[in-house]
């Protein structure tokens, strides 16, 4: 694994630092729904310039770069502190997954309203009773004439409420666990399709419930093939956890800076169990951008990113919830009245060890499919 950059990845570095200089939008307003406005048009700014998806190949308008230079332009993202795009999830998996599992069609049809940002996806895996095991899950596709009907609930829905697209996973039949799901690219904007906001220990809703009642989707928007869902399912969810990169490392240690900056406005950095604390976040956050970059390596070399990627998940929402909590010591009672930043990142931070897949699950997924132990029963 060579962390060296070579002369042309320097330049692009350099290149778009200084765009990002020029063009970075100003702070993101609070409220949720403008916060997604704002974001929109961060990403039809970034879409304009050449810089969404600019790993996708160039022929399905993408900028054709290399994973290396992907995770670049993640990084100096971070470090220009500018916003998410709006649309990440179809950025980060819903366009992968049709790049690599879709038919040319759905690759004609799909993949430029995602770049731009015109057309906003969400994902359909999780429901009341079938989380972290997917496999579980009751959402039910009946064939039709030229398509199929579903009926169901998920739930957890980021985006949902103004998402165009929908990847669902819903049973299509009575085989094995594992073999009677089907991918399903949904259109959201259609009647049977009913959505309704979750409130959050934040006060904000950014996740939702959907509801289907005899929602249709065409066949031509069966992605993979039928009963392979669960593949389909897992490509796009590696593609989620390999989207905790290296640079979801660095927001964290930029994070951890504003932390340190607290503690020496309060006057307690010569607390020596808050010096400790602090220092072994900044320990534990190099290891998480280390394993990034050989997430990436994996990538590189593979195409594809592997299990490992679990690594990567169960260190975010540890390290997250430890920054939260060591920001609430440093804070005390001032938590509750002076600062909702760090209140907020305390409150949020608690759901990324259940959210994209608990911290249990991928326990077992490293222990089955990176050190191959026996599954217990």
């Amino acid at each position: 694994m060579d962390l060296s950059l070579t002369p042309a990845e320097l330049e692009f570095r350099d290149e778009l630092r200084e765009w990002l200089a020029a063009n970075r939008p100003g702070p993101e307003p609070g409220d949720t729904e403008a916060a997604i406005d704002h974001r929109l048009a961060w990403q039809r700014t970034l879409f304009d310039a050449g810089y969404s998806g600019i790993a996708w190949p160039r022929e399905h308008g993408g900028r054709g770069a290399t994973q290396m230079e992907q995770a670049i332009f993640n990084e100096e993202m971070v470090r220009a502190r500018a916003p998410a795009p709006a649309n990440i999830i179809g950025l980060v998996m819903g366009g992968p997954v049709v790049i690599t599992r879709g038919s040319d069609e759905q690759r004609a049809r799909f993949l430029a309203p995602i770049l731009s940002g015109e057309e906003i996806w969400c994902q359909g895996f999780s429901e009341p009773n079938a989380g972290s095991d997917l496999a579980a899950l009751t959402t039910s596709a009946v064939q039709a004439e030229g398509g199929w009907v579903v009926n169901g609930q998920k739930v957890w829905t980021s985006f949902a409420h103004r998402a165009r697209w929908c990847m669902l996973l819903a049973k299509t039949g009575d085989d094995q666990r594992h073999r009677n799901l089907t991918f399903f690219i949904l259109d959201m904007k259609q009647p049977g399709v009913e959505v309704r906001p979750l409130r959050q220990a934040t006060g904000d809703s950014e996740f939702n419930e959907i509801f289907f009642d005899n929602a249709f989707v065409p066949d031509e928007n069966v992605v993979g093939a039928v009963g392979d869902g669960w593949n389909v399912g897992i490509t796009t969810l590696m593609f989620e956890r390999a989207g905790l990169s290296a640079a979801s490392a660095l927001a964290i240690q930029l994070k951890l800076d504003d932390l340190a900056a607290l503690i020496r406005d309060r006057g307690l950095q010569d607390d020596r169990s808050l010096s400790r604390r602090l220092a072994a976040l900044v320990i534990a956050t190099e290891t998480m951008r280390l394993n990034g970059y050989r997430g990436l390596t994996r990538i590189i070399e593979h195409g594809v990113p592997g299990p490992e990627g679990s690594i990567a998940k169960i260190q975010w929402a540890d390290i997250n919830q430890r920054v939260g909590e060591l920001a609430m010591d440093v804070l005390g009672g001032a938590a509750l009245l002076a600062d909702p930043v760090w209140t907020r990142w305390m409150l949020r931070a608690r759901a990324n060890s259940i959210e994209g897949g608990t911290s249990e699950i991928q326990r077992n997924i490293l222990a089955e499919r990176v050190l191959n132990l026996p599954r217990m029963r």
